[in-house]
C-alpha cells in the first residue's frame, strides 16, 4: 500500500477516538523536516482535558508553532510561513460551534455556522498553500444518538468530513493505529 502523502493540499485523516490519527499526522509532519504549524481546536473545560492538552503540547517538537483556535481558523489564518499545517481536530471544532450557539438553535443555524467554518478552513489552505493534515473523528459508523443535540453533532461532523474529503487530495482512515487509503 502506497501511503505517499501529497506535499501540498489537504490530507484528511479520519478515524475513531484513539485510533492513532494525531500521532500519524504528527509523524508525517516530522518526516517533512519543514516548518510546522499546529492548530489546536481543543479547549480545557476541566482538569482532565487540561492535562490532555498539556501532554499533547509536551509531545510536539519545540520548534513547531502552535495556534490555539477553537473557532475561526479561516478568519484568523491569513498567511503562514509553515510548509505543513496540522489541524487537530474538526470534531472539537464542530463541538465548539455547537457550544457557542443557544441550546435551541435550529439545524439550519448550526449547519450555517459549520459551513462557514469549513469553507473558511478550505479557503485558508488555498490562500496559504502547503501541506495540510486535517484530523477528524468518523462518527457515522456508530449508533444514532438518542438525543437531538447528539444527532445534530453527528450530522454536522458528517457534513464537515464529506466537504473536507471532497477538497482533499488524500483521505486516510485510521483503525487501531493502521492507516488505510480511502482516496
Amino acid at each position: 500500500m502506497n501511503l505517499e502523502i501529497p506535499i501540498d493540499g489537504i490530507t484528511l485523516i479520519l478515524g475513531g477516538a484513539r485510533s492513532g490519527k494525531s500521532s500519524f499526522a504528527e509523524k508525517i509532519a516530522r518526516e517533512t523536516g519543514k516548518k510546522v504549524l499546529f492548530i489546536a481546536t481543543a479547549t480545557a473545560g476541566d482538569d482532565e482535558m487540561a492535562e490532555r492538552i498539556r501532554n499533547h503540547q509536551a509531545s510536539r517538537p519545540a520548534e513547531w508553532q502552535t495556534l490555539e483556535l477553537p473557532r475561526g481558523i479561516g478568519k484568523h489564518l491569513k498567511e503562514t510561513l509553515a510548509d505543513a499545517v496540522i489541524v487537530d481536530c474538526i470534531s472539537l471544532l464542530v463541538n465548539n460551534i455547537l457550544m457557542s450557539l443557544p441550546e435551541d438553535s435550529s439545524m439550519e443555524v448550526v449547519m450555517h455556522e459549520v459551513h462557514e467554518e469549513i469553507d473558511g478552513l478550505i479557503a485558508a489552505q488555498g490562500r496559504c498553500g502547503g501541506q495540510w493534515l486535517i484530523i477528524s473523528n468518523e462518527v457515522g459508523m456508530g449508533l444514532v444518538p438518542p438525543y437531538p443535540l447528539g444527532r445534530v453533532y453527528r450530522d454536522a461532523i458528517g457534513w464537515a468530513n464529506q466537504s473536507l474529503a471532497h477538497a482533499a487530495k488524500r483521505v486516510i482512515f485510521m483503525v487501531a493505529g493502521i492507516p488505510m487509503i480511502v482516496k
